[in-house]
């Protein structure tokens, strides 16, 4: 119960005016709060293990695989959730530690599907902790907002001076394929860093209440639909070159507006891709993790495939 205790304080006023009270399966039911606890190390063969795991449904996490070759101790996990999507009155918290020079790359099974609700919001509360010489790509899928959602995230990075974080996310304006573009209530994005000493690194918030702002005027979104951002955080002493080599590299589109920018106290780079197509975000997000895998762990990056 404090996990749920935890959970509900975080969120923000904007999105607690809609908890309202109606008859439902209550906040805190056995399926309404999922919990997921992962530590990763790496072992004396230099392999990439889970040395902790924890889980309660609807979160999940796979085994470790290991698909790279050129990284043959780099463990891949997948989240999943049999519940299909994110409920009203659901609340999501995930814990990753990755020490002991562990390397991972961690994504979901699939899209982040915020269902259609009438009471209460859903939230999801992510812990990324990295010690020194970690490295960690966590790239989930994208965020689909149903119509009428409402949905807050807090994503916490702990990321030490001397690790690399590469983290990204993906929110798309809601089901287009039924007519649901830009209907939902509220999608609120909250992304906050800090170092091992807990110095303040960067703070972004990203609240879209669609319903009550035109999202399509110049200035926020124009005419793209879906908003991808990355972050890259690692030592002070690579940012400039890293963000030179990723705008140097990265191949220009009409179908892409994209734009990097370097976070306070050069503590990493922010990369904003705005677009119409979700498959040309993430290979943007991709031509990011072969540049930053290239020059951080000196390895190439395979396409991800799901199945």
């Amino acid at each position: 119960m404090n996990d749920i205790k935890l959970i509900s304080d975080e969120i923000p006023q904007e999105v607690k005016k809609y908890n309202l009270k109606i008859e439902q399966l209550e906040v805190g039911k056995s399926g309404k709060v999922g919990i997921l606890d992962v530590e990763l190390k790496q072992n004396n063969e230099l392999k990439t293990v889970i040395t902790k795991q924890f889980s309660q449904v609807p979160l999940q996490i796979q085994r470790a695989i290991y698909p790279e070759s050129s990284l043959p101790g780099m463990a891949y996990l997948y989240i999943i959730s049999p519940s299909g999507g994110i409920l009203q009155g659901d609340r999501y918290k995930t814990d990753i530690a990755l020490k002991n020079n562990a390397v991972s790359h961690i994504t979901t099974q699939g899209a982040t599907r915020i269902y259609s609700m009438n009471s209460n919001s859903a939230s999801q509360m992510v812990n990324i902790t990295l010690d020194e010489n970690c490295y960690l790509e966590y790239i989930p899928d994208q965020i689909i907002p149903y119509q009428n959602s409402r949905y807050y995230q807090k994503v916490n990075l702990n990321i030490h001076d001397n690790a690399t974080l590469i983290y990204s996310e993906v929110l798309t304006p809601g089901r287009t394929a039924m007519k649901e573009t830009f209907d939902y209530d509220i999608c609120y994005l909250r992304t906050y860093c800090k170092n091992q000493n807990n110095e303040f690194r960067c703070l972004e918030n990203m609240k879209i209440e669609p319903k009550k702002y035109n999202m399509k005027i110049k200035g926020i979104l124009g005419k793209y639909n879906i908003v991808g951002t990355v972050y890259v955080l690692t030592k002070k002493n690579q940012i400039t070159k890293l963000e030179n080599i990723i705008n140097e590299n990265i191949e220009k589109s009409e179908l892409i507006s994209m734009g990097t920018s370097i976070l306070p106290n050069e503590s990493g780079i922010i990369i904003k891709i705005l677009g119409n197509n979700t498959e040309d975000i993430f290979n943007k997000i991709y031509d990011v993790l072969k540049i930053i895998r290239k020059e951080i762990l000196k390895a190439e990056f395979t396409k991800i495939r799901k199945n």
